[in-house]
């Protein structure tokens, strides 16, 4: 079969040909009269599969010569031909959106006239910079469409790892509200109940702290949220009070993201969950249903700003973390209006 060249387009004028292109792959688009337009990246792949000669000025081209040429045509063809060229191999239609970044994939053995694609792919680069602000906009849109959005990241050695990226809601428990108040004495960036009564309220209504020698221990973290919920009365060593918008600022000057955190930490809490750091997992919290020493936690939470940006590294790490462990990340994106979650996971075509 045959193609001519012309701009970003292979036309296919033999009315035979374009519709056995189209009708066995969905390849191109129809034209009145008969014969199909293929985009750069359809022609690019059939040339390769030895089933199109596209010519220019008369010439036929290989596939290196029009690889070239498309490189040209517009930006990152490489990433998102390497996409599309995966995705095709495992037996699906795939088309290219009109203005967009992204590619319609439809369901195996389906031709797009007889169906709605199964989900909406974004070829990326693994170098290329996003941040939150773009998850959000994207998580709208497949709201907005009803689309599944998944994201197809290319490594610099050309594999491909893709990604479902979704709105989350960890769902509400009922809270332990422990009452207060409880006394807490703060020695440099931690908070310690002597009282036995207490530490059993604190343990047993939300399971804060950790006991150490009959002493409970309670994290910066924990102190401020217990202050600001006036459960707890902190007072420093020599008996200065010291009161939650202290230990805020004392956690500002200290720990850095701590604005951060304590919004998504008070939000967590707020839905009646149980709350950890989550250090040993490299993430902000460790997020737990019920009691920790009865279950395993849930969610690992890493807390954002609105705007922050975000590189395809640093999410894979944290999914093969969280994949690693059994439990599912997710990003805490922090505005003035809320807390709101995102989750990312590791998707197979």
């Amino acid at each position: 079969m045959a193609g001519v060249l012309s701009g970003d387009t292979v036309r296919v004028r033999d009315q035979k040909e374009g519709s056995q292109l189209h009708n066995r792959g969905a390849y191109g688009y129809t034209l009145s009269g008969g014969g199909i337009d293929l985009d750069l990246v359809e022609a690019t792949y059939l040339v390769e599969s030895g089933r199109l000669e596209v010519l220019r000025d008369g010439a036929p081209m290989d596939f290196e010569a029009l690889f070239r040429y498309a490189s040209g045509a517009y930006g990152e063809f490489d990433i998102r031909y390497i996409v599309y060229r995966d995705i095709r191999q495992r037996g699906f239609i795939v088309k290219n959106e009109t203005g967009g970044p992204e590619m319609a994939v439809y369901p195996r053995g389906m031709l797009p006239s007889r169906s709605q694609p199964e989900f909406m792919v974004v070829p990326v680069s693994e170098r290329a910079p996003s941040g939150m602000d773009a998850f959000v906009e994207d998580a709208e849109e497949v709201s907005r469409r009803n689309r599944r959005r998944v994201y197809a990241v290319v490594d610099e050695e050309g594999d491909l790892t893709y990604y479902d990226m979704s709105r989350a809601d960890p769902q509400p428990r009922t809270a332990l509200a422990p009452s207060g108040p409880i006394a807490g004495t703060l020695v440099r960036d931690r908070v310690f109940v002597f009282d036995a009564d207490g530490c059993a309220e604190l343990r047993g209504n939300g399971f804060y702290g950790k006991m150490i020698s009959g002493v409970l221990q309670l994290s910066l973290m924990e102190a401020w949220y217990l202050s600001e919920e006036g459960v707890l009365e902190v007072s420093a060593y020599d008996g200065t009070p010291v009161d939650a918008s202290g230990i805020r600022r004392l956690g500002e000057e200290t720990q850095e993201g701590f604005r951060l955190r304590r919004e998504a930490y008070r939000d967590l809490r707020h839905r009646g969950l149980t709350v950890k750091t989550g250090f040993k997992y490299g993430t902000h919290f460790r997020v737990y249903e019920g009691s920790p020493d009865d279950s395993h936690a849930r969610y690992l939470v890493h807390a954002v700003s609105a705007s922050q940006a975000a590189t395809w590294p640093e999410i894979s790490r944290a999914v093969r973390l969280s994949g690693g462990v059994k439990k599912e990340i997710l990003f805490a994106r922090v505005t003035p209006c809320g807390v709101e979650y995102f989750s990312f996971r590791w998707f197979r075509p």
